[in-house]
């Protein structure tokens, strides 16, 4: 580690970020016209900003209440981590509701942001690009790193990531970041399964579920609603396109930004 990186986080202070209490699991009566399900943002503002045009576009014509729901991982990798935060902030348009899940992304920055350390794995892991969307660059900040970020990073952004339930359940959907442990009944699932798993570590042959699950965090090439297990992510940050699922009268169809 050179000098310089050890500098910038020496005689650090942490941000005050109170402990992540136990994330809430969110168990709804499917009541809603339609359900949009996205994946993993990781700072793509403008695809965001498209996705969410696309699904107000389609549902402007829906009678009753739409659900948008968000799988997390809304930070790192992209340009523009802080003012997705913001944009997830902004109430949608009445007849819409937005619920947004945590991703391990959005945990390990909350982590870092507890205890800063110049060998953090998040900052090679989209961390440093999370830091320059609220201002703090390597060059800028090699003294008093944590007098930056708490003057540079919003107290707001930190509680909505604190707050994020790690789990919801609507009808007969399940929806989490990574997905599940497919030999578990949904109320046993892990934290960390449900947020950093992969899928292809399960026998997916062994699930008996009747929820379908909806997930992102490990990136496909295409979306397969044939199964139950949907995985929504396209890897944004790469190809440009932010992808997800419509549901409507029990039915999944694809949505993308572009």
């Amino acid at each position: 580690m050179s000098g310089f990186l050890s500098s910038l986080f020496a005689r650090r202070e942490p941000v005050v970020v109170p402990e992540v209490p136990p994330r809430p699991r969110l168990k709804m009566e499917d009541t809603f016209s339609a359900i949009y399900a996205v994946g993993d943002v990781h700072g793509c503002e403008e695809e965001l900003e498209r996705m969410e045009d696309v699904i107000l576009a389609d549902g402007s014509d829906l009678a009753g209440d739409k659900l948008v729901i968000f799988l997390g991982d809304y930070i790192d990798r992209g340009p523009a981590s802080a003012g997705v935060i913001d944009r997830l902030l902004t109430p949608l348009p009445a007849g819409f509701r937005r619920l947004c899940l945590t991703g391990n992304h959005d945990q390990m920055f909350l982590d870092f942001l507890a205890a800063p350390s110049k060998d953090a794995a998040w900052l090679q892991l989209g961390g440093w690009e999370t830091l320059a969307s609220y201002g703090i660059y390597p060059d800028t900040a090699a003294r008093g790193l944590a007098t930056k970020l708490q003057a540079y990073i919003p107290d707001e952004h930190i509680d909505f990531l604190r707050r994020l339930p790690v789990m919801a359940t609507v009808g007969t959907f399940c929806f989490a970041h990574a997905g599940i442990d497919p030999r578990l009944p949904l109320e046993e699932q892990d934290d960390m399964v449900l947020m950093t798993s992969r899928p292809h570590i399960f026998d997916w042959s062994l699930y008996k579920g009747t929820h379908t699950i909806v997930h992102g965090h490990t990136p496909v090439e295409r979306i397969d609603l044939s199964g139950k297990r949907i995985n929504v992510d396209l890897c944004a940050y790469q190809t440009g396109r932010l992808a997800g699922v419509r549901i409507k009268d029990g039915a999944p169809s694809v949505i993308l930004s572009r």
